[in-house]
């Protein structure tokens, strides 16, 4: 199914569909689990717009890419241009806010990082970034919760306020490096609790205490996959 930004009750978002900027490591405990160095500084990666498809049923993985590993994140998106911004300019910026799913092939990662490569292959591969529907950015970032059950498990709880590099700050850093512009959305981070995704999962995410998403994890032959896509 081909992705468009939209609100939670269904409006579109009048925004083109632009890159994905992702931080790795911004929460300590999920650089621990996976047994990293904390950061120095922001770890920034790129998914392009091909990378995306919508947060809900199906969650649609090419059979070629699994295992697959969920991370759950807040993700923002930019309605306004950000080069070297301001505090300020990055709030009047940020205009729609949601949960994601930063999808990774951790065994690809692992083999690509012991050789010095770049991650594209383990990050950026089809269907990596699954965004869902936006709802109003709150006035203070500084405690937004969020979480993710599977199955009805509870498996990832994150908040903002545990985040290395808060929101904004976050944001106004990516803009030192890269121009932002409408239609971009920034994934901030995932927190603990990590793992794999297994055909007929079901998921079931939470924003501030409201249910955001519900979707069930879907593995697809190649033929199918493109089907998906192109519908």
């Amino acid at each position: 199914m081909r992705y468009q930004h939209q609100w939670l009750q269904g409006k579109t978002i009048d925004f083109p569909v632009g890159q994905v900027v992702c931080v790795g490591r911004n929460y300590a405990a999920h650089a621990r689990e996976l047994n990293n160095p904390i950061p120095d500084e922001p770890v920034l990666f790129m998914k392009p717009p091909s990378a995306i498809q919508p947060l809900e049923a199906p969650l649609a993985i090419a059979e070629q890419f699994v295992p697959v590993h969920y991370e759950t994140e807040l993700a923002v998106l930019i309605t306004k241009p950000l080069f070297q911004a301001s505090e300020q300019a990055v709030k009047d910026a940020l205009g729609g806010m949601t949960l994601a799913l930063d999808l990774t092939r951790r065994e690809e990662q692992s083999r690509l990082k012991q050789k010095g490569l770049p991650w594209e292959r383990a990050k950026a591969f089809a269907g990596s970034a699954a965004i869902g529907r936006f709802v109003a950015v709150p006035d203070d970032w500084c405690e937004v919760a969020f979480s993710l059950s599977i199955n009805g498990e509870m498996r990832q709880q994150g908040n903002s306020a545990t985040m290395l590099m808060p929101v904004i700050a976050l944001i106004q850093h990516i803009s030192q490096t890269f121009w932002l512009n409408p239609g971009d959305i920034v994934l901030t981070g995932t927190p603990e609790g990590v793992g794999v995704l297994e055909n007929g999962d079901l998921l079931s995410l939470s924003l501030e205490g409201q249910h955001l998403a519900q979707t069930q994890v879907e593995v697809q032959s190649g033929e199918a996959f493109i089907q998906g896509k192109s519908a």
